[in-house]
């Protein structure tokens, strides 16, 4: 693996925000913190280019990333060495100075105020806030609880004629028969209800309460129990015929709190929980100060006051170094070196051999046998990777298409076409229609690949591997590592 998972590049987005000087604090403060933690209770595991590194820190990487849940997981030794690594290429994108450019301090800065936010709402206030809602919520819905029913309506409009009446009582009587009668209300309500927006869900409402009904709907309903048929009822927009599906009571707090949460979150309550706590720092500080000024101070003591978010912000600083430089000296430069990778082809091409013959080349489906002539003429003598431009140039245009093609390389028994023109395998497949003549440009492979771009993912995933254990190499002459076993046997065991 090219690089360890801990510490790929987070590529979550961040809130744009600029602020170099609370970077160079927070570096200033992390480096402060780690001395002390030295003295005290924390003693140095290991050093690498003269940058001490407590156990706290690596005992925090090395329980994150070595979970039950993770496949590979890694002995203290195995683990040593990755770590070792990771902090000799950290070393390396300090020495470029690719922390120094602008871009990345400002992502860096944009990380820590998305993460501090965390720490720094108030809590409190939320949940005060989401207790209202639901006691506000809860007085609304009242004793009654709440219902779900079904209804079907036959719309009747307020200045309706005798006659108009007359037919709409009609109709909804003998739907309230058939319901008698044995037919499902469901089916009926699809059928012959006038509210369309109900009849798809077979006439059925949401889960409502009193209030919010029309107020002759309303009455019959709450008067109902579950699998109660009412008679047609007559409101403002018509008559109704009203099931009863089911009645509750409202839910205790704890069941609607995760939806309240969400709710408030929705209408920007931690901006809210933000200047609440903002206001009760600034109180416990003495009140000199602004409640903006407040939050800023209780972020820069962050790191000092919880570890953790001091070791989050360090695995991102070095994190985000490490995929730059990682990109920089084994990513880019493997995928545009060319030479290197037919080189490390040529060196390692029986690693690639195949399992299978393979056919490499394509499928033509033509208008004719003289255009497949030509399809075979026009690749002659041409590199395999320019032949669909060259076909599509010489044989196809905007308003005549003489070949469609499908590019390999191919397996026996994963295309009926090259199954039988390639590998002379199965029955004639039927021709596509409007191109009656169908054959194959390439070249049988019984041992394996002639080039590297028929196999370039592999190719260039061991050639980017085979960089960084070279590149690594260097590492480890250019910057001296001194680690402490004794200091190492303690991980996990104070």
């Amino acid at each position: 693996m090219l690089v360890f998972s801990l510490f790929l590049h987070n590529n979550q987005k961040v809130t744009k925000r600029n602020n170099m000087k609370k970077l160079l604090f927070v570096l200033c403060a992390s480096a402060a913190l780690q001395a002390g933690m030295a003295q005290t209770d924390d003693p140095i595991v290991m050093t690498v280019n003269g940058v001490d590194v407590p156990r706290s820190e690596f005992e925090y990487s090395y329980n994150k990333n070595n979970t039950d849940l993770v496949v590979d997981k890694k002995s203290l030794d195995e683990y040593v060495e990755l770590f070792v690594n990771y902090k000799l290429k950290v070393a390396a994108a300090k020495d470029a100075q690719l922390d120094t450019a602008a871009a990345f301090i400002k992502e860096v800065a944009d990380y820590r105020s998305q993460q501090a936010e965390e720490y720094l709402i108030d809590s409190a206030f939320i949940e005060q806030e989401a207790r209202k809602t639901y006691e506000a919520t809860a007085n609304q819905i009242g004793p009654d609880g709440q219902f779900k029913a079904a209804h079907i309506l036959i719309r009747l409009q307020q200045q309706a004629t005798p006659l108009e009446q007359a037919q709409a009582k009609l109709r909804i009587d003998s739907i309230y028969a058939a319901l008698k009668g044995g037919a499902d209300f469901a089916e009926l309500a699809k059928q012959l209800s006038e509210d369309p927006g109900t009849a798809r869900e077979g006439g059925m409402l949401p889960w409502l309460s009193k209030g919010q009904l029309i107020r002759e709907f309303e009455t019959v309903a709450l008067a109902m129990q579950p699998g109660e048929l009412s008679e047609p009822v007559l409101t403002p927009v018509g008559y109704h015929i009203i099931y009863m599906s089911d009645r509750k009571q409202f839910e205790p707090y704890e069941y609607h709190r995760d939806a309240i949460y969400q709710f408030l979150e929705q209408r920007g309550i931690r901006a809210h929980a933000k200047r609440s706590m903002g206001m009760k720092l600034a109180q416990a500080m003495g009140g000199d100060i602004t409640p903006e000024e407040a939050l800023a101070k209780a972020e820069m003591e962050l790191d000092a006051k919880y570890p953790d978010f001091g070791f989050l912000m360090k695995e991102f600083y070095e994190g985000s170094l490490l995929y730059e430089i990682s990109t920089r000296e084994v990513w880019e430069k493997a995928a545009q070196d060319e030479k290197g990778l037919e080189k490390y082809f040529k060196k390692n091409k029986k690693k690639y051999r195949y399992d299978e013959p393979v056919y490499r080349g394509l499928v033509v489906h033509c208008v004719s046998e003289d255009v497949l002539k030509q399809v075979k003429k026009a690749v002659k003598k041409q590199p395999q990777k320019e032949w669909v431009k060259v076909i599509r140039e010489a044989l196809n245009s905007d308003s005549l298409m003489q070949v469609k093609m499908v590019r390999g390389p191919f397996k026996a028994g994963k295309n009926v076409y090259a199954d039988y023109y390639a590998f002379n395998q199965g029955e004639r497949p039927d021709t596509v229609a409007g191109f009656p003549v169908t054959g194959v440009v390439g070249k049988l492979q019984k041992k394996g690949p002639d080039t590297y771009d028929d196999v370039r993912g592999p190719v260039t995933a061991d050639y980017q591997n085979h960089l960084e254990r070279l590149w690594v190499k260097e590492l480890r002459k250019k910057y001296p590592v001194v680690l402490y076993p004794e200091a190492l046997d303690t991980v996990n065991k104070h």
